[in-house]
């Protein structure tokens, strides 16, 4: 396995969604010093719509790991669209993992891997995994899950 993320994101075959647009007043990414910081990221379809859903009533807990996949492709797509060259980022540091779910999903944890799984895949095992949080919670619009994060920077 070659050691770029980018070249690990063509190796392992993953297709960016488009990075939606701010919803609100702030920043998608921020850089400050040698700190890369990505705002809320809901998981977003190929085809720009954002993906549905509530963990432990529309969704099960293999749905909800899918969704927060889908918010790593995401994050992925937005940091290659406003911060450029991904090769760039050095490790994940920080996650915070929010998870739409009812009151009695109890899970969040092994939802928000999936995200953390597609972050080792493209960073590597050292590099790919941070400090995280998983909490659950009500989430805008439906989404099932989002999902900030803090990245350090070479």
């Amino acid at each position: 396995m070659n050691n770029l993320p980018s070249e690990r994101i063509k190796e392992l075959g993953l297709a960016f969604p488009p990075a939606p647009k701010p919803a609100g007043v702030y920043r998608p990414i921020l850089v400050v010093d040698k700190f890369l910081y990505i705002s809320g990221q809901a998981p977003v379809n190929n085809d720009g719509t954002f993906m549905q859903g509530r963990v432990g009533d529309t969704l099960n807990l293999e749905e909800g790991k899918l969704a927060a996949h889908q918010v790593g492709l995401t994050m992925l797509s937005t940091i290659q669209t406003h911060f450029g060259n991904i090769d760039k980022i050095k490790r994940v540091v920080k996650v915070f993992g929010m998870v739409n779910c009812t009151s009695n999903f109890i899970k969040q944890p092994l939802v928000i891997n999936g995200f953390s799984e597609l972050m080792v895949d493209v960073f590597g095992s050292e590099n790919g995994i941070g400090v995280r949080s998983a909490v659950g919670m009500m989430l805008p619009d439906g989404i099932p899950v989002e999902i900030e994060a803090m990245f350090e920077l070479y």
